[in-house]
């Protein structure tokens, strides 16, 4: 991908803010946008890129609604991809068994109660491809673990959405937000942090 932006920018004398702002052109006005966007956050994991700059531009792309929507569908194929790269490569990695380690008590209580665990990890904002490897390499049943990624995930990424939506033109300088859709994200992302604090509070986690 490197690579293939280098050849781009080259060949047509473009900055980087030029080539970043014709790929949000296309995402936004491209019938195949919605799709790239889906399918560049899907392989995010393999090459070890951040989620919150791609969450943030699928809500200045696509707005507050679809942005959520696209964002979910992405999230929640990038959560596969990990899980089944972990779950491939991880095989007898953490095998079942009695220990004091800290990581060994998480991992039998990540298999024994998978749904309830994974939703708790994603409302603590626990680093979110770490928890997907560590699910995988588990060999934790499948649907546990996607129904509480998918619902563990919806508040923070409304909040990273709505700070997206909220950025009303990219052209280099300070960006220009909306008042309203800002405030809205900022409400739902402390309401987040008040959730997390709620179930670090109850796991006993401490800063």
């Amino acid at each position: 991908m490197l690579s293939s932006y280098q050849w781009y920018a080259y060949s047509y004398q473009l900055s980087p803010l030029q080539v970043l702002q014709q790929l949000l052109a296309f995402l936004t006005d491209s019938f195949w946008g919605p799709l790239l966007y889906i399918l560049l956050y899907a392989i995010r994991p393999l090459i070890l890129f951040p989620s919150t700059p791609l969450t943030l531009a699928g809500g200045f792309i696509f707005g507050p609604v679809w942005g959520v929507l696209y964002t979910i569908l992405a999230s929640n194929s990038s959560a596969m991809v990990a899980y089944f790269v972990g779950r491939y490569f991880g095989q007898g990695l953490l095998p079942e068994g009695e220990s004091n380690n800290f990581v060994q008590r998480y991992a039998t209580r990540l298999r024994q109660n998978s749904f309830e665990t994974i939703l708790i990890m994603r409302f603590i904002f626990m680093p979110y491809d770490l928890v997907n490897y560590f699910a995988g390499f588990l060999q934790i049943r499948w649907l546990p673990f996607i129904l509480a990624t998918a619902l563990g995930s919806i508040p923070g990424t409304i909040a990273f959405i709505g700070f997206g939506a909220s950025i009303e033109r990219f052209d280099g300088a300070i960006p220009s937000l909306n008042p309203t859709t800002l405030t809205a994200s900022l409400v739902i992302f402390v309401i987040s942090l008040l959730l997390a604090r709620v179930f670090k509070k109850r796991e006993g986690i401490s800063k």
